[in-house]
């Protein structure tokens, strides 16, 4: 880990991770659809059974597998993503109030893409590394392909992959396509610990 300001942004990366994790269960329980990869992660939760939570941390790290013939190497952001993101999920989830009628579900999804806004402002500005699926698409684009267009690829792939599997498709994936990027935006250079760079050594004079 990087040793300036290590232990704040220790601390930046898990409150914005569990920010990013209360955020997918408010975009959940608004059921007016989720975010791609969310979609996907749904549909395999509902055709096996398990946790959500559960589903994104191993289909984190199955993406996590696919770094290594990109030779990128994870940083310890990228661990704990694949490893709490999934939690915070399952946990926010027992606690999150029951969602009834339309205001209400406009409400949870407004408050889940400020949430993951924000969580991804705070965990990508402490520098420790990225996620598992942002990573993979920042390396295949590193091969020479427009990240645009590798977002555009991966993230089409998996919102059909997860529609087929019966992922909720709706309103909400369309907003939040269009939403989470500008509040990103707006939200990444407040929350980014700047580091100073390391100073040379300086020569050292014989005599």
């Amino acid at each position: 880990m990087p040793h300036d300001r290590r232990v704040e942004r220790l601390v930046r990366c898990l409150v914005g991770l569990a920010l990013c994790g209360t955020g997918i269960t408010a975009i959940i329980e608004a059921d007016l659809g989720l975010a791609p990869w969310d979609v996907l992660h749904q549909g395999i939760s509902d055709r096996v059974d398990l946790p959500i939570g559960t589903v994104i941390l191993l289909v984190g790290a199955v993406v996590l597998t696919a770094w290594w013939p990109l030779h990128i190497r994870p940083g310890v952001g990228t661990i704990l993503n694949a490893a709490l993101v999934g939690v915070f999920v399952d946990v926010s989830g027992l606690v999150y109030p029951d969602v009834h009628g339309s205001g209400a579900a406009v409400s949870s999804l407004v408050a889940g893409l400020g949430a993951m806004g924000i969580g991804s402002g705070l965990y990508i500005g402490a520098g420790l590394g990225p996620g598992p699926r942002d990573g993979l698409m920042t390396g295949i684009a590193a091969r020479g392909c427009s990240l645009r267009l590798t977002r555009t690829v991966l993230e089409v792939a998996v919102l059909g992959v997860g529609w087929l599997l019966g992922g909720s498709v709706g309103i909400g994936t369309a907003v939040f396509a269009v939403a989470i990027g500008p509040i990103v935006h707006v939200a990444l250079p407040r929350l980014t610990v700047h580091v100073d760079p390391v100073p040379a050594a300086e020569p050292m004079v014989a005599g």
